[in-house]
């Protein structure tokens, strides 16, 4: 039905929490300050943990592909817990998971974009999991990436959400400021840095939208 309404004028992107995080949730059963029992799982049990993990990537392979099947034109996996994970255990507990997603998805030509918020380290090899897109969070510097994952993605992102929260004017510098980050040239799909917060203005969303439009001209030829 959205996508009957949309009638072509926007694509429609899917999305899904990654294994990692959704396990975050079923065993913390909320958010969490230092996400004590679930890393007690991962230490104490960790052949439960992959269990779970390999259960919910199966799930989540199906639940996208069905998005997909239903006119989804992208679909997106967040892994926004997979920054409070050690370099060694985002490696073993969250990322082959996400590649095992994509690698069941049953997509012709639709993107996947794999977003991991506070994930600094290991950028080659989350580049090399079929992903077609790295989100990045605003902590991170788009041209530094850039540089470090060469052509193998494209990058999305990635200004601060709490920016909206600002003025026009400084709204628009901000985006000028990702931008020139990035640099020019194709491969960057303009986003922020992770969702928008729930009581920032619509209007400034808006502001947000069109600066991007005006501005990218001259970095995205």
């Amino acid at each position: 039905l959205t996508k009957q309404n949309l009638n072509g004028r926007v694509p429609l992107i899917g999305f899904s929490g990654s294994p990692w995080t959704l396990l975050t949730y079923m065993v913390e059963g909320r958010g969490s300050k230092n996400f004590s029992e679930v890393k007690k799982l991962i230490y104490n049990k960790p052949e439960l943990a992959h269990s779970l993990l390999n259960k919910l990537s199966d799930t989540i392979s199906d639940y996208l592909s069905a998005k997909i099947e239903a006119g989804c034109n992208a679909v997106q996996i967040f892994d926004t817990w997979g920054g409070i994970l050690s370099q060694k255990d985002f490696l073993e507990f969250s990322l082959p998971y996400v590649q095992k997603i994509i690698s069941q998805l049953k997509r012709k030509d639709e993107p996947v974009i794999f977003f991991a918020k506070g994930v600094h380290h290991n950028l080659d090899k989350m580049a090399d999991i079929g992903a077609d897109v790295l989100g990045l969070d605003w902590t991170m510097n788009l041209g530094e990436v850039r540089n470090k994952v060469g052509n193998l993605v494209a990058l999305q992102g990635n200004l601060d959400p709490t920016v909206l929260y600002a003025n026009k004017n400084y709204i628009k510098q901000e985006v000028i400021s990702v931008l020139e980050s990035y640099g020019k040239g194709s491969g960057h799909i303009f986003n922020l840095g992770h969702g928008v917060l729930p009581d920032v203005d619509p209007e400034n969303v808006k502001a947000l939208v069109q600066f991007v439009k005006d501005e990218s001209i001259i970095f995205h030829r």
